[in-house]
């Protein structure tokens, strides 16, 4: 097993694969994670799933042993919504998502419809009720002019199971039918992902190192930021993926407790 060489001021930790899968912390995540935090590291944790609120987040993992305030977690839901406050406040919005995504953004003072006449934005992410109904409403929006954006990319989401797929599917269908590619995703990759990480860090990029289970989000947003970059091999990525890919973390690990140098214990 590789250790990453040092204790550095910051650590954001992507959650499912990485953390933890389904009800269960991931081989070295309590001891990782708790041990940085005793030596003065601060940590915070990113999701790009958008079934749950960031307060359900924070409990989850504080049920799990690993105490953590909500305002110490970045979701592409929040994201989202911190990003059309700054565009668009108050726009009316049709969202094809689930109930925590969409009473979060009525909650923030927008506007949900499903008049396609009235839709300023389109907003596609994960929704296991996605259908073709929902569908022809994006359809006829987006015709009428109404601007397509989405909370997240990923492809599927990993379950102990295998896994769910994700916002792609929705984005994918929405773009076959209209020809329009989605114009913004506020979710990792995302730069707007990566400037609300630092900022709830407070610190510059080269202090922080990014951990996660893909390198398409998660390794890649992190190079394009600046930070260091450690994928760990309890989720996605898998030894021949990463052979595979262009893209090629600073660390691989095979559990979290990696992260801690021995000299650190």
């Amino acid at each position: 097993m590789i250790h990453v060489s040092r204790i550095f001021p910051g650590y954001v930790f992507d959650l499912d694969g990485t953390v933890y899968l389904g009800e269960n912390l991931l081989p070295g995540a309590l001891r990782a994670i708790m041990t940085l935090r005793a030596l003065g590291s601060h940590t915070v944790f990113l999701s790009n799933k958008p079934l749950e609120t960031r307060a359900d987040y924070a409990e989850k993992l504080t049920r799990l042993g690993i105490p953590t305030p909500v305002h110490d977690i970045i979701n592409s839901s929040w994201v989202l919504n911190q990003w059309l406050q700054s565009e668009a406040p108050g726009a009316n919005l049709f969202v094809i998502g689930e109930s925590p995504l969409l009473n979060e953004l009525q909650e923030a003072g927008f506007q949900l419809t499903e008049r396609a006449d009235q839709v300023e934005f389109v907003v596609a992410s994960f929704d296991r009720t996605f259908d073709y109904r929902k569908l022809q409403i994006a359809f006829d929006a987006i015709r009428a002019g109404a601007r397509f954006i989405a909370t997240n990319s990923d492809r599927y989401c990993p379950t102990p199971d295998g896994g769910l797929p994700d916002a792609a599917a929705v984005i994918g269908a929405i773009e076959g039918c209209t020809g329009l590619l989605v114009e913004v995703v506020v979710g990792k990759p995302s730069p707007i992902t990566a400037q609300a990480l630092l900022d709830r860090l407070g610190l510059p990029a080269e202090d922080c190192v990014i951990v996660g289970d893909r390198l398409e989000t998660d390794i890649r947003m992190g190079q394009e930021a600046g930070m260091t970059t450690a994928a760990v091999l309890t989720g996605v990525t898998t030894p021949d993926i990463l052979a595979a890919s262009s893209i090629q973390p600073d660390y691989v690990l095979e559990h979290l407790d990696a992260l801690i140098p021995p000299s650190a214990g």
